[in-house]
């Protein structure tokens, strides 16, 4: 069985400035609020960073239990460099991945991120072609 490629979001005005609250329509999923003025919540930019995070996270997460590792701590941090003019778009996004577990070590931790960042994470393969991705990794016991 395969699994429907399309993905449904609903994302209606909370009623005062440029907050925003939304979730999944189907299955229906917690509720996140996105706020364009960063005030009370990340605003899309901010959220488009978090959502490639979450990704890359997920797929660090899976391709390391593979490898049998121990995992007890993961932090993805991730700063995003804007176009000064509109659109105002990420030219370059870097990642910084701090990973601890048992068994682990650099070759690992390198290889899990490399296959999320080159080959498994849709959001990034969603970024534009020509966004400058970079990261690094580091690995504590």
């Amino acid at each position: 069985m395969t699994a429907d490629p399309k993905r449904s979001v609903r994302l209606d005005w909370a009623g005062e400035g440029l907050r925003f609250r939304g979730g999944g329509t189907y299955p229906v999923t917690p509720t996140i609020e996105i706020d364009g003025d960063n005030k009370s919540a990340p605003g899309p930019m901010l959220v488009l960073l978090l959502a490639a995070a979450g990704c890359t996270a997920a797929d660090v997460v899976l391709i390391l239990e593979k490898t049998r590792v121990e995992l007890s701590a993961l932090s993805v941090e991730v700063d995003g460099t804007r176009r000064e003019q509109d659109p105002r778009r990420y030219e370059a996004v870097h990642f910084r991945y701090r990973i601890r577990g048992k068994g682990l070590d650099d070759a690992k931790a390198t290889r899990a991120v490399s296959l999320s960042v080159e080959k498994y994470c849709s959001v990034m393969h969603t970024l534009a072609p020509d966004v400058e991705i970079t990261y690094d990794v580091e690995v504590s016991s």
